[in-house]
């Protein structure tokens, strides 16, 4: 059997037997055509029988320094479910990374957030910007309703930008202000959003949006009325930030950051913001508390009483 024989055998077993997701199917498919292509071009291995213990070494080795460890880790992932379903097909009489230890430690990051008085600075020019647009009929305003729209639900929610790209119009209740989220794994959640003038936005939006009788109509749309991607959403609110004067390189993925931060700060239960942002453990969403606390080491240092006494 070949390399890419064995690599189709088991991207078919994982969209057809273990119904993954598209997302990762993807993923699968671009981790497992790297590997392949790096066994074909620096090892000149074709054969699934020529992969050997030496071979992953050189190959995990090679990841080491274009990628940062959390990618490693995530390809490395990938090869062992692929040899895991290949031993269990009998394709491999043994699992060569049954003789590999490899453990990969991830550095320690914190989340990027945006500061709320940048959050401000953004939302003023956005909603600035629409008051001066006098047709509101014309393709400008509609897209920029739309880009209001989506970061007013990110921001709101919480939401994965790839959550909120994936929403149809019966996902949002704009009667109750809440959307139906489809989370990782499959889990699905009730986020409220119950701010006003997030309410008008979304409602405005909705109107504006064109129907579509094929099939369920993509809440945020692009100009095709397809699904808005979220890369769209990434150059959109680049573009919008620097606009608005940001210096700040911001991302969908801070705003979700941002929120988390900002509730904690303000005392909300650490459970309540693992559900809001669809965390399966609760560690994941403890993160967010060491954020917390080195703000409050930067007030204390800067702002604390005693600096101000003269001894």
């Amino acid at each position: 059997m070949t390399v890419q024989e064995a690599i189709s055998q088991f991207l078919f077993h994982c969209q057809y037997e273990k119904n993954l997701s598209p997302k990762t199917l993807k993923a699968y498919s671009i981790d497992l055509r790297q590997f392949r292509t790096y066994l074909e071009t620096d090892l000149n291995l074709t054969e699934l029988a020529q992969i050997d213990k030496v071979a992953l070494r050189a190959y995990i080795k090679s990841l080491f320094g274009p990628l940062a460890e959390k990618s490693v880790k995530r390809k490395v992932a990938t090869l062992k479910a692929l040899f895991h379903h290949l031993e269990r097909e009998d394709e491999v009489a043994v699992n060569p990374f049954r003789k590999i230890d490899v453990r990969i430690k991830e550095k320690k990051r914190l989340p990027r957030t945006v500061p709320l008085a940048d959050l401000e600075r953004l939302f003023r020019y956005l909603y600035r910007v629409r008051g001066e647009i006098s047709d509101r009929e014309s393709k400008a305003y509609r897209t920029l309703i739309r880009d209001i729209a989506v970061l007013e639900l990110l921001f709101a929610t919480g939401a994965r930008v790839a959550e909120v790209c994936s929403l149809v119009a019966e996902d949002v209740d704009l009667r109750r202000g809440q959307a139906r989220i489809l989370g990782k794994g499959g889990r699905e959640r009730l986020l409220p959003f119950h701010d006003e003038e997030v309410l008008r936005v979304l409602r405005e939006h909705s109107a504006l949006s064109a129907e579509r009788a094929n099939g369920p109509r993509p809440f945020f749309q692009n100009r095709a009325g397809n699904r808005l991607s979220e890369q769209a959403v990434r150059t959109a609110l680049r573009r919008h930030a620097q606009q608005a004067g940001l210096r700040l390189a911001i991302t969908p993925h801070m705003l979700r950051h941002s929120l988390a931060t900002l509730l904690l700060e303000e005392g909300v239960d650490i459970r309540y913001i693992q559900h809001l942002l669809g965390h399966s453990s609760i560690a994941t969403t403890q993160i967010y508390t060491e954020v917390r606390d080195q703000g409050q080491r930067r007030v204390l240092s800067s702002k604390h009483p005693r600096r101000r006494l003269r001894l």
